[in-house]
């Protein structure tokens, strides 16, 4: 056994897990199924309390590959029992598996197969979040794995910081152990975070495979949720961030500083836009202590740091958090959050013209927007859903931004709906042109949205140009449910007339009836309950159910949601 585990080939899986006997020994398991790949699998039980550890045990009592080590005392984290784990394996190779989790056939073998054949100190592939109990997996930075790829030096591709996770990667034991690169201990959420950044300070040659290598679960039902998941308290912010911190500084302290930047870039584009989505759902308290964490940790950005693509809309979001000494124009703010992002007016100019954020922070100036290609522009368009007993539609409004839409010259606009348990499952509902419309717009407003302060109205083009259009299209429900119940995602791309085209997602409005849920009548289902709804980031979804017994199986998820 030493000698095969010490022939260049061989893996150890590090499994952690705390009070999940639920699930420990389906990861376990996937890890001990990888075949004569993974040589050891080293189960760290941090003080569970649930019976893990003697499931474990018992597991062991019948596979010589598994070894189980108890902890004394709960480290209160992720990174301690990796750590432990980490200084009892013997093999070359090392990964990391979370007790949650599960390892697909193969993973091991193809991540050792592409360390062997390259000479990689670490190897990457494709992890996909599955959600639970849905089943729809979403690929994770799917775009660094698209294809077999070798990097040299972690510099060569900047884009490696926004994949943070470890448990999608292999890496030789002996290069972990000449660099001391270690997990932090303790309770430190998002250790992952600190951990890459050491690994890529230490400037590894890293080889990407397109492989599915790990499936990582999302319960969001569940009665612990993931410290990813669990953001409800000020606390999960304030950690995220201080990772942030330490990840710049230790990739800056090891003069890898394209990488440093990228990490604060990666902060902006994701980290930002994800919490601000969810801000308008917390209570007053906990928006202001945001606000003020997120200020003082973007107070340490220098004007490189803002220099850099500033046109994009997670350097724009984060430069008016940075200008308002209090929380503010959060309804804006969040559908600037949004992917894609969408600018919402009103829109605004100072005295010189150039385009603002608003009259009250001219100092955040959007004049980028004005050279940004019209496929990154964030465009605003208005969804009205109004379901009939006859006949569903929907009713889209483009808005004008600074005059760049007309110039581009806006001529239809296609229109599908995407499952949102499968992402495969599409309706295309069909294009309708889009029919300009002159004079001033008055978009109904976000919800919470203050009133716009004296001399920051909408700002459109030059007089005379079109300051929205229009387009309206019928909703064919029996299509959407031929393919299935649930929630349907509207997803838009805008044609222009030199060809080209910008996807984009629309806001859903809130007036008087629009967001009503409605029975409405079905020659083959009898009845369809409609329900039209704004997601986190304000964008319209809408959900249907056929018959009663599909009507109450959606309240019931409903609850269950609430209830969670």
């Amino acid at each position: 056994m030493d000698a095969l585990r010490n022939d260049g080939r061989g893996v150890a899986v590090v499994v952690i897990g705390y009070d999940d006997a639920a699930h420990v020994t389906d990861a376990v398991r996937s890890a001990l199924g990888q075949g004569p790949a993974v040589r050891e699998v080293v189960a760290v039980d941090d003080c569970s309390t649930d019976g893990s550890a003697d499931l474990l045990d018992r597991l062991a009592a019948a596979e010589p590959r598994l070894r189980v080590i108890r902890r004394r005392a709960n480290s209160g984290g992720c990174g301690t029992p990796r750590n432990t784990g980490l200084d009892a394996v013997t093999s070359p190779h090392v990964m990391f598996l979370d007790s949650d989790d599960v390892l697909p056939p193969g993973a091991a073998e193809a991540l050792l197969a592409a360390a062997t054949g390259t000479r990689a100190e670490v190897v990457g592939g494709l992890c996909v979040r599955r959600e639970l109990p849905s089943g729809r997996e979403v690929p994770w930075q799917g775009g660094l794995y698209a294809h077999h790829a070798v990097v040299p030096r972690p510099a060569r591709r900047p884009r490696l910081v926004h994949d943070t996770l470890c448990v999608n990667k292999l890496y030789r034991t002996g290069f972990l152990r000449e660099h001391r690169i270690r997990f932090p201990e303790g309770r430190f959420p998002y250790e992952d975070v600190v951990f890459t950044a050491r690994v890529l300070a230490a400037a590894p040659r890293i080889a990407l495979v397109p492989d599915r290598v790990y499936v990582w679960h999302v319960r969001r039902s569940a009665e612990r949720l993931s410290i990813s998941l669990d953001r409800a308290g000020v606390d999960n912010w304030r950690a995220r961030t201080e990772a942030c911190r330490q990840a710049y500084e230790i990739l800056l302290g090891a003069g890898q500083k394209e990488l440093a930047r990228a990490v604060r870039a990666k902060f902006l584009d994701h980290d930002l836009r994800m919490y601000l989505r969810e801000l308008g759902l917390r209570d007053a308290a906990y928006r202001r202590a945001w606000w003020e964490l997120t200020r003082a940790h973007l107070a340490e950005y220098d004007a490189d740091d803002w220099a850099r693509n500033p046109g994009a809309p997670g350097r724009l979001a984060g430069r008016v958090v940075l200008a308002a000494p209090e929380p503010r124009d959060l309804p804006r703010l969040r559908e600037l959050a949004a992917r894609p992002a969408r600018l919402y007016p009103p829109y605004a100019r100072a005295a010189d013209g150039t385009p603002v954020w608003s009259g009250d922070l001219p100092q955040v100036s959007l004049e980028p927007l004005l050279s940004a290609p019209v496929r990154a522009l964030p465009l605003a368009v208005d969804a009205a859903l109004r379901p009939g007993a006859r006949h569903t539609r929907l009713r889209l409004t483009l808005h004008e931004l600074y005059g760049r839409v007309a110039q581009a010259g806006p001529e239809a606009v296609e229109v599908e709906w995407c499952h949102r348990d499968d992402g495969d499952v599409v309706v295309r509902a069909g294009t309708a042109p889009l029919v300009p419309r002159t004079g001033t717009t008055t978009p109904a407003p976000a919800p919470e949205a203050p009133p716009d302060p004296p001399g920051t109205g909408a700002a459109a083009g030059p007089a005379g140009a079109p300051a929205a259009w229009s387009a309206e299209i019928g909703v064919d429900l029996s299509a959407l449910l031929a393919l299935g119940a649930g929630t349907w995602d509207l997803r838009l791309r805008v044609r222009f007339r030199d060809g080209g085209s910008r996807e984009v997602t629309a806001h859903a409005l809130t007036g008087a009836g629009l967001l009503r849920r409605r029975a409405v009548p079905s020659a083959r289902r009898g009845v369809v309950l409609v329900q039209p709804y704004p997601t986190h980031s304000g964008a319209l979804a809408l959900r249907v159910a056929p018959g009663v017994r599909g009507v109450l199986s959606v309240v019931r998820r409903r609850l269950r949601r609430l209830l969670h």
